[in-house]
Formats: C-alpha cells, sequence, structure tokens
C-alpha cells in the first residue's frame, strides 16, 4: 500500500504541475476517469483513490465513469474516440497491451492511439481458494491439480487480465491444467469465488 500511496503522491504532483505550468484555465470543468472494467475490482479501486486525491489536489471533480466489457476493449474505445483535450482519462492494466494479441481484432493501438501518463500502482499476485477445498498450500493445490486435472477451476477478471495471465502462468510452471473462468472483471470472479462458484 505504500507503493500505492507514493505513486499517487507523484501523480498528483505531476498533474498539478503540469496543469498549473502548462494551461492556467485547465481543468475549467469535471474530468472523466474512464475504468474499462466493473466496479469492485483492482483498476476500480485504484481509479477511485486516485480521482479522489486528483479532485482534491486540482480543485475540480474528477468522475470515475465504468465502460466494462471485453477485456477491457469497451471502456478503452470510448477514450479514443474522446476528443484529446485532457478531460477524459483512462486509467488500465496488462489488457490494454495483451489484447491485441489475444483477440482477433482490437479498435485501437496503444502505443499509437494513446499517450501513457504515469505508472499508477502496481500490486503483486497471489493465489485464494474458498475453505472448501482441501488445500492449505501450494504444494496441495498442486498435487490435486495434478490428481484431478481439467476438474479445478480458477475466476480470472476476463481474457488477457492480470489473474488470468498469472493463472495460466502458474499453470505452465506447475504442470497442472486449472480451467480459467473469465467474469467481467475482477469484482465479480472475487464473489463468485467467495461463492465458491
Amino acid at each position: 500500500m505504500n507503493k500505492l500511496c507514493a505513486l499517487m503522491a507523484v501523480a498528483v504532483a505531476a498533474v498539478t504541475l503540469a496543469s498549473s505550468a502548462l494551461a492556467q484555465a485547465y481543468p475549467s470543468k469535471a474530468i472523466r476517469l474512464v475504468s474499462p472494467f466493473p466496479p469492485g475490482g483492482s483498476v476500480d479501486v485504484v481509479g477511485r483513490l486516485l480521482a479522489a486525491k486528483l479532485s482534491e489536489a486540482m480543485g475540480q471533480q474528477m468522475v470515475v465513469d465504468n465502460r466494462s466489457g471485453a477485456s477491457g476493449v469497451i471502456g478503452t474505445e470510448v477514450v479514443m474516440h474522446s476528443p484529446p483535450d485532457g478531460y477524459t482519462l483512462l486509467i488500465n492494466t496488462i489488457p490494454f497491451v495483451t489484447n491485441q494479441f489475444l483477440m482477433p481484432r482490437v479498435p485501437y493501438d496503444p502505443l499509437r492511439d494513446f499517450v501513457s501518463i504515469s505508472l499508477v500502482a502496481s500490486s503483486p499476485s497471489f493465489v485464494t481458494v474458498h475453505p472448501s477445498l482441501p488445500v492449505r498450500s501450494i504444494r496441495e493445490l498442486i498435487a490435486l491439480a495434478k490428481a484431478k486435472p481439467g476438474q479445478l477451476y480458477y475466476s480470472a477478471a476476463g481474457v488477457g487480465t492480470n489473474p488470468h495471465v498469472a493463472g495460466e502462468l502458474f499453470n505452465l510452471l506447475a504442470g497442472v491444467d486449472i480451467v480459467a473462468v473469465q467474469f467481467k472483471g475482477g469484482g465479480p470472479a472475487d464473489m463468485a469465488l467467495i461463492a465458491a462458484r
């Protein structure tokens, strides 16, 4: 969490300095921060924390607009078609880049159509299981997965998202076949885990 706070402080300072140095009139209206995932996931949480701090620092409201679907493509496309005036921003994660390699067609080029402003947060990947699963360690999970190939499932926040990529890397490194179940974001994926679905 300290890394997140430090990165948010840097982002707030950078935006504040840039806005005061480059254009005294900016921002003169609310800023929209598009989160291309549903509420409750990590991108949404970080976006809301960032929006609150930036609103305070810039003296102008920043509104989080969740536009979820297609592993972030829908919200990303909304931002791509918005006027390039600094009033519509995108907060995104791994699918911003990986979608172009995992989907037959993505309506944007992440390098050509967007300008990166700042790294906002980083987070580790970790494994959690529902208490009903009879494992209490990674070693036990691997043993169970090897005994039941293709019969265990993990929830992912969509194709190409951090949990999906991490889950497939886990499968590869452990030599197991735990099946990904794709959800429309981290919030719904977490709820499915908690409900043992």
